[in-house]
């Protein structure tokens, strides 16, 4: 069963979100949050699987709440919504630890589908929207392109086919199937990825391939 929490500030969202949540058997929530603030006193008073995490908030904003529930001793996986014109928001919420995002018009079945992907250790990026942001704006966000090429130069060959493909959101499974190897295979490819780049996710691993055109 994955415990989950919304943070959100719109009460509407949250009852819309509360009630996608509730019809999944596979999903319990266990926690509802209207501001960053809330959420990491949530966070410290039940065990949370994933969050799903608004960006612009009162008090405390998205950004900064995905980075402080990261850093607790048994952070959350985290699914940061936001609506297309708050895009300029989404690589520092990538950077700052979040596992993936959606837009809030996104399927229900598909937010659905991420919580699942998210709680299994897979990142969960928008299929078109994520491309278009963080190419659009990782230009312009800090970017660290000869210190990422140095790390990706640390990978293997067929470390780079597997980076290159996760960091256009491609599952383990969907990776495993274009380069004819077994899931298991994959995981311990993108372990080794993961450690090798020194990033905590596959979302941040995808924005250094980014940075280092990688994916070009």
């Amino acid at each position: 069963m994955i415990r989950a929490m919304i943070v959100d500030d719109d009460a509407l969202v949250r009852l819309g979100l509360a009630d996608l949540l509730d019809s999944d058997p596979g999903i319990d929530l266990v926690a509802q949050a209207a501001d960053g603030l809330q959420a990491i006193e949530q966070a410290g008073a039940h065990c949370i699987d994933v969050a799903l995490v608004d960006v612009r908030m009162p008090r405390m904003d998205g950004i900064t709440a995905t980075a402080r529930l990261r850093a607790l001793p048994h952070p959350p996986k985290i699914i940061t919504l936001t609506t297309f014109d708050l895009d300029q928001y989404v690589y520092d919420a990538l950077a700052a630890g979040a596992d993936g995002f959606l837009l809030k018009d996104t399927d229900p079945a598909e937010i659905l589908r991420a919580v699942h992907l998210v709680a299994a250790g897979s990142a969960m990026l928008h299929p078109t929207a994520a491309r278009r942001l963080i190419d659009r704006y990782h230009a312009t966000a800090r970017p660290q392109a000869a210190r990422a090429q140095a790390r990706i130069n640390q990978l293997t060959p067929r470390e780079r086919d597997v980076l290159a493909l996760l960091a256009h959101g491609e599952t383990n499974a969907e990776i495993a199937a274009r380069l004819t190897m077994r899931e298991s295979t994959v995981k311990a490819h993108v372990s080794r990825i993961l450690t090798a780049l020194a990033v905590s996710n596959r979302v941040q691993a995808a924005l250094m391939a980014r940075d280092a055109d990688l994916t070009t």
